[in-house]
């Protein structure tokens, strides 16, 4: 079992930034490649970024590419997002999961475990 929690999550403005963390336990954080989504109320749960396990690649949705940076710490068992000229369709609640595909995935069902999530929410 993976335990996640997510934290960093709040009300901003459009234009600010935010830094979401996501820490890991239970076993080893290096073995897994981590995604962070999103879901909104009334929609579906959306990909946002993957990293693979040492940090070496990375995948983004198209809605975020050049504004959000994943990064990974596995000293620390801890994925980050960085999310910087926040808009509005960015609201919502922010999930870290974890999977032991090799690679990356973009698929909500390729991976395993699960933190409770974090609010975005950003104003206009």
């Amino acid at each position: 079992q993976v335990q996640l929690v997510e934290s960093g999550g709040g009300l901003v403005q459009a234009g600010d930034s935010l830094r979401l963390s996501c820490g890991a336990s239970g076993r080893t954080f290096s073995n897994y490649a981590m995604g962070w989504f999103r879901q909104a109320p009334g929609k579906e749960r959306e990909f946002v970024a993957a990293i693979s396990r040492s940090g070496g690649r990375t995948d983004y949705a198209d809605s975020v590419k050049g504004r959000f940076t994943v990064s990974r710490d596995n000293a620390k068992n801890t994925v980050y997002l960085q999310m910087n000229s926040l808009k509005p369709e960015d609201t919502a609640v922010y999930l870290c999961a974890a999977t032991d595909i090799l690679g990356l995935t973009t698929l909500p069902s390729s991976y395993w475990y699960w933190g409770q999530g974090t609010q975005v929410t950003v104003a206009s």
